[in-house]
């Protein structure tokens, strides 16, 4: 068994641009930026407006997102006071009833954190990421974590396959107190600019969903239907309807000194933890007229000679080329949302040689794309989500959102509807996503209403590499609480997942934000496993 921490968490940012090089990435800083202060400052990061119903719903979604209380931190605390990883150990529990492990049964793991004096951790919120892998069967499954809240961790397995098997944990540090800091202080960290122009007069100004300021300062921009809020400083020369482009503006944050030396590579990021006692086991078939252990360890599924098998039911087929096509024959696919389903659409264009692409001379971040498959009669739209995005610069009226353009589309049985919403929301207030969710739901569930046999697959957040830059602005911690609360508010609506965060974490490939082509195959089969359950082509 191998255990390896990696500690996703902030870093401090110098007043000047260079590059950093550490062997976790290469990443170049922006200069950090001042805002004037500005008086009598009014937060638009309010939320007053919300129905007593959407109030409720925020109240039960803060509870699915409850994190264990991690220390405060002095202004001269100690690193020696923190999470160690070397110092770190996890045991493998023997088994219940004793005996060989066998095909079925539950994989206990115990995990104790222990600081730089080699101390135990008296209190919980370390994030864990565990995984069981085999690389001779290409083998893989997520784990599942639980914190005691004392410095001690389990990770259960369900263990679904023969043979030899390992345990990898991904952890970053304590500093989640530092994250829920920055969340709470610095939600404007990520800032974006707008130009608005008017003849040969032409200003650019800041923009986002949470400013300070006085109001008179502002131009609303909130969406009418959505009711989705959207604000940026005014331009001294020119009105507010002379905004003609959205994009990202940069990055900005302050760390205290003592901060810093949280977010060390190599000390606590991306460290592995070390075994106490035997790093593998062996797993026996299991006998036919035996019966696996009762688990609690529930994966969407696992992989096994390189191919996902769902856990939920669903028959994952494997698909070329020639079999995508077949599928999707007569079928309008239409792509909502971030980079990493504008991935899926690059797939499906490079992967069908008929499929071919028309220039609508638009973003190729946020688009919108075409594709159309003239003789399958097959058509494969891109539209990005609407702003937070972090893109380049696009039109405005380009700037569509999700649960507007659900609203417009017809649906049937020959249309596929794919949602993924979530990488561009991790610095502000979870709010402001639930929110978001909240409207594409509402309107998922109208397209339903009027076009029930319409396929609706949701694409899940990830985990990814870490960069210094990422674990400010885009920490796993980050995308897992958005995560919980993406399934949630889908829970009980007449979706299908596509589970990116397990395919990505049991798989032996680095985490990326972007994965690489097998895991994303792997996500476009269980796509089209949705669309056409019954493969007989």
């Amino acid at each position: 068994l191998f255990f390896s921490f990696s500690f996703f968490v902030p870093f401090f940012l110098l007043a000047y641009p260079f590059v950093l090089h550490i062997n976790c990435k290469t990443f170049p800083f922006q200069n950090k930026v001042s805002l004037k202060p500005t008086a009598q400052p009014v937060s638009t990061c309010s939320f007053d407006l919300l129905s007593p119903e959407e109030l409720l719903v925020f109240d039960s979604l803060r509870d699915v997102i409850l994190w264990p209380e991690t220390p405060s931190l002095k202004s001269n605390f100690s690193l020696n006071d923190t999470s160690d990883p070397r110092q770190s150990s996890f045991t493998i529990l023997p088994r219940t009833g004793r005996g060989n492990w066998r095909v079925g049964d539950q994989l206990h793991v115990s995990i104790r954190i222990r600081d730089f004096h080699g101390r135990p951790k008296k209190s919980g919120g370390d994030v864990l990421l565990a995984r069981l892998h085999n690389s001779t069967f290409h083998a893989g499954v997520a784990g599942h974590v639980v914190d005691h809240r004392n410095g001690s961790y389990s990770a259960f397995f369900s263990l679904l396959w023969e043979g030899r098997a390992q345990v990898e944990v991904i952890h970053p540090s304590e500093a989640v107190t530092v994250l829920q800091k920055l969340t709470e202080e610095q939600p404007d960290r990520i800032y974006f600019n707008s130009l608005f122009q008017s003849g040969s007069v032409s200003e650019t100004t800041i923009c986002n969903v949470c400013l300070t300021g006085t109001q008179q300062n502002f131009c609303k921009y909130t969406d009418l239907r959505t009711g989705e809020p959207w604000f940026c400083f005014k331009p001294h020369k020119l009105d507010c309807d002379a905004r003609i482009s959205h994009a990202k503006g940069g990055f900005r944050q302050n760390l205290q000194a003592t901060e810093e030396k949280l977010f060390q590579c190599g000390v606590n990021m991306k460290v592995s933890i070390p075994a106490l006692g035997p790093e593998n086991i062996d797993v026996l078939p299991n006998p036919k007229d035996g019966k696996g252990m009762t688990v609690k360890a529930r994966p969407s599924g696992y992989y096994y000679k390189g191919a996902w098998q769902a856990l939920d039911g669903t028959r994952v087929h494997q698909f070329n080329s020639s079999t995508i096509s077949q599928c999707l024959k007569g079928k309008a696919v239409h792509i909502y949302g971030d980079s990493t389903v504008r991935q899926w659409y690059e797939y499906l264009t490079n992967s069908l040689p008929d499929l071919k692409e028309f220039d609508l001379l638009t973003s190729k971040q946020s688009g919108p794309l075409m594709a159309l498959d003239y003789v399958n009669k097959i058509l494969v739209t891109f539209r990005s989500h609407g702003p937070p995005i972090r893109f380049a610069s696009s039109p405005v009226s380009q700037l569509h959102y999700v649960a507007n353009e659900l609203d417009s589309v017809i649906g049937g049985t020959n249309t596929v509807v794919v949602i993924g919403v979530w990488s561009h929301f991790s610095t502000f207030p979870v709010e402001v996503y639930i929110r978001r969710l909240l409207n594409i739901r509402k309107a998922v569930v109208r397209l339903l209403s009027r076009a029930p046999g319409t396929t609706v697959v949701i694409r899940t957040a990830n985990p990814k590499e870490m960069t210094l830059y990422e674990s400010l602005t885009n920490s796993d911690w980050f995308s897992l609480q958005r995560d919980k609360i993406l399934r949630e508010i889908f829970r009980k609506t007449n979706v299908r997942l596509v589970d990116a965060w397990e395919m990505i974490l049991a798989h032996h490939l680095p985490h990326k934000l972007h994965p690489e082509s097998d895991i994303v195959k792997n996500m476009i089969d269980v796509l089209l496993s949705f669309v056409c359950p019954v493969a007989d082509f």
